[in-house]
């Protein structure tokens, strides 16, 4: 068995991700994620609830991450040029430096529906988030959900492309980018031809 450098968490992580990659995740099971890891299975359950938690730990802290980045803002802030401002720095702060283990996670939760679904949700919750941290905020509830949508799209669009590089441009350029395409984009809408 392979010697590992870091901590049993990581250990774990590792390990179910190759496994995962080699036999699928429905056919892995939690005691071989330990075993693989050198661990025991008592061990894996201490660092997580099941082995899809192994693809989805720390998503519960997303949406505080969330309330503090708006909180933080002055109050002034209108919802564009916030998410302009935010979206960058946040996406840094929760993908930044785990280029290579969310590609694998992206592979491999596009291979189970299930995981596909608890994805949906945890998308879900984040955009939830977002709404009310705007709503918090004073912006209308039509206004934050539109924001909210906003910058999902903007989020999604970057990490997707980000993941579908070689990582070697930070997040957060990949989001200014997309935002600029944005921009780009929306100046060609002619409000007046709108009904």
């Amino acid at each position: 068995m392979a010697r590992w450098q870091t901590g049993a968490r990581d250990r774990l992580e590792q390990a179910a991700l190759a496994l995962f990659l080699e036999q699928g995740f429905a056919e892995t099971t939690v005691p071989q994620i330990a075993a693989h890891a050198g661990l025991t299975t008592r061990t894996f359950f201490r660092h997580f609830s099941d082995k899809r938690e192994v693809l989805f730990a720390g998503e519960e802290s997303v949406p505080t991450l969330v309330q503090h980045l708006m909180a933080q803002a002055p109050p002034d802030v209108r919802p564009v040029p916030l998410i302009i401002s935010q979206l960058g720095p946040f996406a840094e702060t929760v993908f930044g430096q785990r280029h290579a283990v969310l590609g694998i996670r992206h592979r491999i939760i596009n291979t189970d529906q299930g995981l596909r679904e608890r994805e949906l949700q945890k998308k879900a919750t984040l955009r939830a988030s977002i709404v009310d941290g705007f709503v918090r905020r004073g912006t209308d509830e039509l206004a934050a959900t539109l924001a909210a949508d906003l910058a999902m799209m903007v989020l999604g669009t970057a990490l997707a492309e980000w993941l579908n590089s070689d990582g070697s441009k930070p997040i957060s350029a990949v989001v200014a980018k997309v935002l600029t395409a944005f921009k780009e984009l929306a100046t060609e809408v002619n409000l007046q031809d709108i009904p």
